[in-house]
C-alpha cells in the first residue's frame, strides 16, 4: 500500500494535481476560521459550544460549512447555496423547455447551465446571508445569543457582502480543483467540511455518553461504511447491442455495450432534501408567537421534529427519503430519452423491441432497483437515531448525543465521505493505470 501511495507522487502531472488540490483545501479551511466583520467573538464561542450539543437547522448547515457557520466566518455558508442551486436547475430542466434544450446540447448547453447555476448560487447566498444576519442578531437559532450587537444598516450590508463573496469564492475554488486538481472540486469541499467536523463530534459524543457508547457507535459506523461501499458499487448492467451498418466501404456498429444503472441512483440528495424539509418547521416554530396557535405549533415542533429519536421524526424522515429518492431518480434518468437515444444510434436491448417497449423495460428495471436503494439510504439515515434511542433513550435533549451522533456518524456524513472518497480514488487509480502503475482498486 505504501508503494502505491508513493506512486502517486512519482508522476509529476499527478503530483502537481494532488498538491494543488491540497493547497485549495488548506485555503478553504483557513477561511473557515476567519470571522466576518462586526461579529462578537465572545458570543461566537458561546454559539459554538451550543451547536456542538444541539441539532436542528444550525447543526445541519454547520455540517456543510465545516464548522465555519459557528465561527460566523467568511465561508460560513459553505457550499450549500451551490448544492441548492444545482438541484433547482436540475428540477427546472423538467419544467422549462429552454433548460431542457441546454441539457441536450452537450458541452455548449452545459456551459450555459453552469453559468446560470452560478447566478442562482449568488442569489441564494445573498438571501441566506441576509436571513442569518437577522436570525443571529435576534438569537432565534442560538438560544438568544446576539452575534451582531452593532446591528446597523452598514454592519448588515458588510456581513451580507462578506458571506456572499465567500460563497462565490468557494464556488470558484471548487471549479479550480475540477479543472486543475484531482476529483470533483465541489464534492471534495463538501467532503472536507464533513470530515473536519468529525473530531469535535466524536469528542462531544464521548463527553456526553461515555467511552462504551462511543465504541459502539464507531463499530456501527464501520459496518455502515462497508454496507455503503457495497451498495454504492452495485449496479444493474443492461446490455445494448448495436446493429451493423455499411457506410461507403466501411462497416460501423456491431459492438455491444451496457447501460449501468446504480442501485443508489440518487446518491445523498434524498437525505439532503428530507433534512431540509424537516428543518423548515424548526425555523417556522422559532418565529411563531408564544401564545395561541403559535404556542401549539411551537410545542409540537419542539416535542417531535427536533428530536432525532422521536418516532414521528423518524417516520417522516424515512418516508421523505424514499419519496425524494424516486423523485430525483426520475429527474436524472428519463427512460423515454434513453430509449430514444438508443433507437437513434441504431441500438437495441436483446429481446426487447426499440421504442415504446424499450422505454417500458427501462422504466420497470429502474423502479425495481430504486426501491432497495431508497430503503438502504433511509436505513443508513435512521440507524444512528434508532441506535441512540435504544442505547441512550428518547428522553435526551434535542440533539444531545442524538443530534451530534447523527451528524458525525450518520447518513449524510458517511454517504458523502464514502461516495466522494470512492470517486476520487477511481480518478487517481485511472491516472496510475494509464502510466502502467499498479492502482489502489482491485
Amino acid at each position: 500500500m505504501l508503494n502505491r501511495v508513493l506512486n502517486m507522487f512519482r508522476i509529476p502531472d499527478l503530483r502537481n494535481k494532488i498538491l494543488f488540490t491540497l493547497f485549495i483545501i488548506a485555503v478553504y479551511r483557513l477561511g473557515a476560521f476567519i470571522p466576518a466583520p462586526y461579529v462578537d467573538t465572545d458570543a461566537v464561542q458561546l454559539m459554538r459550544d451550543q451547536a456542538n450539543t444541539s441539532g436542528g437547522i444550525l447543526g445541519f448547515v454547520q455540517l456543510f460549512s465545516g464548522g465555519a457557520l459557528t465561527q460566523f466566518a467568511i465561508f460560513a455558508l459553505g457550499i450549500m447555496p451551490y448544492i441548492t442551486a444545482s438541484i433547482i436547475m436540475q428540477i427546472l430542466g423538467v419544467v422549462i423547455p429552454r433548460i431542457e434544450q441546454w441539457q441536450q446540447q452537450g458541452a455548449v448547453g452545459q456551459r450555459k447551465i453552469t453559468q446560470w447555476t452560478r447566478y442562482l448560487t449568488v442569489g441564494i447566498a445573498l438571501l441566506q446571508s441576509t436571513s442569518f444576519a437577522f436570525l443571529f442578531h435576534s438569537g432565534a437559532l442560538v438560544g438568544g445569543i446576539d452575534l451582531l450587537p452593532n446591528f446597523t444598516v452598514w454592519a448588515v450590508f458588510v456581513v451580507v457582502l462578506t458571506l456572499t463573496t465567500g460563497t462565490a469564492l468557494l464556488m470558484w475554488m471548487g471549479e479550480l480543483i475540477t479543472q486543475r486538481g484531482i476529483g470533483n472540486g465541489m464534492s471534495l469541499l463538501i467532503f472536507t467540511s464533513v470530515v473536519s467536523a468529525l473530531p469535535a463530534q466524536i469528542t462531544a459524543v464521548r463527553a456526553n455518553n461515555g467511552n462504551d457508547a462511543l465504541v459502539g457507535f464507531i463499530v456501527v459506523a464501520v459496518i455502515l461504511m462497508v454496507c455503503i461501499v457495497f451498495v454504492e458499487q452495485g449496479q444493474r448492467r443492461i446490455p445494448v447491442q448495436f446493429a451493423k451498418r455499411v457506410v461507403g466501404r466501411r462497416m460501423y456498429g456491431g459492438q455491444s455495450t451496457y447501460i449501468p444503472l446504480k442501485v443508489n441512483q440518487s446518491g445523498v440528495i434524498p437525505i439532503i432534501f428530507a433534512s431540509s424539509v424537516l428543518y423548515l418547521p424548526t425555523l417556522i416554530g422559532a418565529a411563531m408567537p408564544d401564545g395561541g396557535i403559535g404556542r401549539t405549533i411551537k410545542d409540537f415542533v419542539n416535542d417531535h421534529l427536533t428530536y432525532p429519536t422521536s418516532p414521528v421524526y423518524m417516520f417522516f424522515y424515512g418516508l421523505m427519503i424514499i419519496g425524494f429518492a424516486y423523485f430525483y431518480t426520475a429527474i436524472t434518468f428519463d427512460p423515454v430519452k434513453q430509449a430514444d437515444t438508443i433507437r437513434k444510434q441504431g441500438g437495441f436491448i436483446p429481446g426487447i423491441r426499440p421504442g415504446v417497449q424499450t422505454e417500458r423495460y427501462l422504466a420497470k428495471i429502474l423502479s425495481r432497483i430504486t426501491l432497495p436503494g431508497a430503503l438502504f439510504i433511509a436505513s443508513v439515515a435512521l440507524v444512528p437515531s434508532i441506535l441512540v434511542a435504544v442505547t441512550i433513550g428518547t428522553d435526551v435533549d434535542a440533539g444531545s448525543g442524538g443530534g451530534a451522533f447523527n451528524f458525525a456518524f450518520g447518513g449524510i456524513s458517511l454517504l458523502i465521505a464514502v461516495g466522494v472518497a470512492l470517486e476520487t480514488m477511481k480518478q487517481i487509480d485511472s491516472q496510475l493505470m494509464m502510466r502502467n502503475y499498479e492502482g489502489f482498486l482491485k
